[in-house]
């Protein structure tokens, strides 16, 4: 796994923000099952629950980003461990990892503006 121990950017290995983002995506889950727990005792009747119903359907929505992400990682993983040719390549090309950069930014402010912690 030499290749997840390449520094990223400043003194951040891939194999941190890889951690990183795991660690994230378990506390999001978390927070995101409490919200949903709150929000069910609520639903009395059917004004209740067309109200509340999408929240707890947004919810759920990003809760299915966070496990895309790690799928991803799950690919990145899979790319460095097959990737016998060179210890400098983690298999995905700087664009992908980029991209990969810009999804996990998005839903970190997506979940902080859904739950106000802006």
């Amino acid at each position: 796994m030499g290749a997840l121990d390449n520094v990223v950017f400043g003194k951040k290995k891939f194999s941190d923000i890889l951690n990183e983002i795991y660690d994230n995506q378990k506390r999001k889950e978390k927070q995101i099952s409490g919200l949903i727990s709150e929000l069910k005792p609520l639903i009395n009747d059917i004004g209740d629950a067309t109200l509340i119903v999408p929240l707890i359907k947004e919810y759920m929505e990003i809760g299915v980003r966070n496990d895309e992400q790690l799928i991803k990682m799950a690919t990145i993983i899979q790319r460095a461990l097959n990737n016998s040719s060179s210890d400098d390549s983690l298999g995905i090309t700087e664009e992908e990892k980029q991209q990969l950069m810009e999804e996990l930014d998005k839903l970190n402010s997506n979940f902080e503006e859904k739950n106000g912690n802006k």
